[in-house]
């Protein structure tokens, strides 16, 4: 049987339309590998641990629990969420654990098939794709645990509630294609990885993730220019019931997330590739 051979320079060459319309190509055919290499994952993630599904719970609570206690407390003061401030909290570091998941995610799915990738030929993009199920099922399991919370805080069904799990997407979309640009350099140095996680524990701080955008002064205006800001506040308000009060910007977040998101997929298919394979020389 003759071995195939793959030769990256000659596909570095074709037009950005040609590499585009290869990646979407690999990513249908890649469509069975990637749940896979999914549902491995996921059986792996929660067979090795006691507590299991619980895991995926216990960092937005014990963060929320955090904030809820130093308000109760008046250890520090907020301002009014108009809902009740436990589960403004919780849907706040939720959704910022789904966003900040999907940043992370094509790093460490990459890092994990590191090895695998310079010894098998087949569709890179089918990493990413399983890294989305991935998420997607976490994701779920999260949401489902919100929607019961939300309705037990006294929160009544609107129409608003069945457009959170779009915008959920467009948090994982947003996130993947951050997470893609940052990949191939996270592979040369090892430092991108802390950094990142470093940058995002500062950057929840400028989002209202648990306190709401003041209302005049420098962090308002910090908070308002942070891209993140309408991907949580809108995401959360659709949850709430209340109605967006960044929906303008959420738009403007999607225009720019579909262009970044093909750019990030022939970025991510020209140079992980090669840093791979000579990483592993």
């Amino acid at each position: 049987m003759q071995l195939q051979t793959k030769i990256y320079r000659k596909e570095n060459s074709q037009k950005i339309g040609g590499l585009l319309k290869e990646c979407f190509k690999d990513l249908f055919s890649s469509h069975f590998l990637s749940k896979q290499l999914a549902i491995r994952d996921i059986k792996s993630q929660y067979r090795q641990s006691y507590l299991g599904i619980v895991w995926a719970f216990i960092m937005p609570i014990t963060s929320a629990f955090v904030w809820v206690f130093l308000n109760i407390t008046g250890t520090i003061k907020l301002s009014d969420t108009g809902v009740p401030y436990p589960i403004y909290a919780f849907s706040g570091t939720l959704i910022w654990s789904i966003t900040k998941e999907s940043i992370n995610s094509p790093m460490a799915i990459t890092n994990a098939a590191r090895s695998v990738i310079t010894k098998i030929n087949f569709p890179k993009e089918a990493l990413i794709l399983s890294g989305i199920y991935k998420l997607l099922f976490n994701s779920a399991i999260k949401i489902s645990l919100l929607v019961v919370l939300i309705f037990a805080f006294g929160i009544s069904f609107h129409w608003f509630l069945l457009l959170f799990p779009f915008s959920v997407i467009v948090a994982i979309l947003f996130g993947t294609a951050l997470g893609l640009f940052i990949t191939p350099i996270s592979l040369i140095y090892n430092d991108i990885a802390k950094m990142i996680s470093l940058v995002l524990n500062l950057l929840m701080y400028l989002t209202p993730v648990v306190y709401v955008v003041p209302d005049k002064g420098l962090m308002k205006c910090l908070m308002e220019l942070n891209p993140f800001t309408p991907i949580i506040a809108t995401t959360r308000d659709l949850a709430l019931g209340t109605y967006p009060d960044y929906l303008l910007y959420f738009f403007i977040i999607i225009l720019i997330c579909v262009p970044m998101l093909f750019i990030g997929l022939i970025f991510y298919r020209i140079s992980i590739p090669i840093i791979v394979e000579r990483l592993n020389a």
